[in-house]
């Protein structure tokens, strides 16, 4: 069966299911788009998974992942004539357990593997995929050229190099920073990669770097660098680190007096990480893959979907899983077929494929290309940055700026 083939069908029980939404609030509401529901002949498909379900990233990366992607298998599986299975393989927050999980899934004889969210993990684990010719395909991984790896490799994520300009120079053209700090995690692949663009973006358009403050993984103390960075008084400060180390930097940033008007700007930033830091996040801004608030296809049926389910708001990383697993099915789809090379070559040529993230596409190298999203943390949540209310003191030297509608 076609995805386009089951258009009209699915069309009618999306209609009558959004009328019996309002009856049930437990009811899901169906995705509304003619492309967001794969189907393949009606075989049995084995996915490896290997997402961190212990240790020190399970809950902020690999258990909002492990949640997106069973959510996306329940509603492909009962839309299509797929019966996606998963064998799954914890990664356990290491490096060591992500080369661990990814051979014990090629041992198994999975055709594609999706996971390893963590950079640094990613790049140590994804070699073992490629050298067994089996798809490796990283919801979250974001560090520039780790796609280069092979052609079986892939990810969902936002290169660095993609992302972080494009959040300089929204953020230079609507705030006017002319002297910035930045601060980053340099044991940490994904971290050394974001501050390396953003320093670079910042150099292009004449921003002055007044200092570059470094901490390394499972540092708690960050007092040094952030009294630093107080005293020079940038304008704003860029940040670059996993969720334990980001979350404490914002909370003791403010804690030592880097005053509101200085804003951080965070690239990869979460509602989940707002909430942690409490009202020390208050006016972050962050550079992002998905909102909650996006139209992109099938984005609202997600979030109410998500909560239906789990009862909780759906993360980042959920929605950037269960994204990853739509665009999978669809290129097993497209390959006819369940050989990794198969998939591999139609996943390479998925383009502008309709995903709750937006139109994806993968680059030749296997990066992932569509719209990023530029928000700002207010009253404990993100919102689209253009949708922000500002008071004009906030404002680098006191001055109003027009703040447009943007994603």
């Amino acid at each position: 069966m076609k995805i386009r083939s089951i258009i009209t069908p699915i069309f009618l029980w999306v209609m009558l299911s959004l009328t019996i939404v309002f009856m049930s609030c437990d009811r899901k509401v169906p995705i509304l788009t003619d492309t967001a529901m794969p189907s393949v002949t009606g075989r049995e498909i084995s996915i490896g998974i290997a997402v961190a379900l212990t240790g020190e990233y399970a809950e902020p990366y690999g258990l909002p992942m492990q949640r997106g992607l069973e959510l996306a298998r329940e509603e492909i599986n009962m839309l299509g004539d797929v019966n996606l299975t998963f064998v799954a393989a914890d990664a356990q927050s290491t490096v060591e357990g992500g080369v661990a999980a990814v051979q014990q899934l090629v041992d198994q004889g999975v055709p594609a593997i999706i996971g390893i969210g963590i950079s640094t993990h990613f790049k140590d684990a994804a070699p073992i995929a490629q050298a067994h010719g089996v798809v490796a395909f990283s919801p979250l991984s974001s560090a520039a050229g780790l796609s280069s790896i092979g052609d079986y490799i892939f990810r969902t994520g936002l290169a660095t190099n993609l992302l972080n300009p494009r959040g300089v120079r929204v953020t230079h053209e609507k705030l006017g920073y002319t002297k910035a700090a930045v601060i980053y995690d340099a044991a940490d692949t994904y971290s050394t990669s974001s501050n390396a663009e953003i320093t670079k973006a910042l150099e292009a358009i004449g921003v002055e770097i007044l200092t570059e403050e470094t901490f390394e993984t499972g540092d708690s103390d960050f007092s040094a660098q952030l009294t630093q960075i107080r005293d020079l008084a940038p304008e704003v400060v860029f940040l670059s680190a996993l969720t334990p180390e980001m979350v404490q930097i914002l909370i003791q940033g403010r804690a030592i007096g880097i005053p509101e008007t200085v804003a951080f700007i965070v690239p990869d930033l979460g509602a989940d990480q707002v909430q942690q830091a409490g009202a020390a996040a208050e006016g972050t801004i962050g550079l992002s893959n998905w909102s909650r608030a996006s139209n992109t296809p099938g984005n609202q049926a997600f979030v109410i979907n998500y909560k239906a389910k789990y009862n909780i708001e759906p993360e980042q990383w959920a929605a950037q899983a269960y994204a990853t697993l739509y665009i999978l099915a669809n290129a097993i789809e497209k390959a006819e077929s369940t050989d990794a090379a198969a998939i591999r070559d139609a996943l390479a040529q998925t383009t502008d494929f309709p995903t709750i993230l937006g139109n994806f596409s993968f680059d030749p190298n296997g990066e992932a290309m569509y719209d990023p999203t530029v928000v700002i943390a207010k009253d404990g949540d993100l919102q689209a940055f253009g949708d922000a209310m500002y008071d004009p003191t906030d404002f680098i030297g006191g001055e109003e700026i027009a703040i447009d509608d943007f994603e």
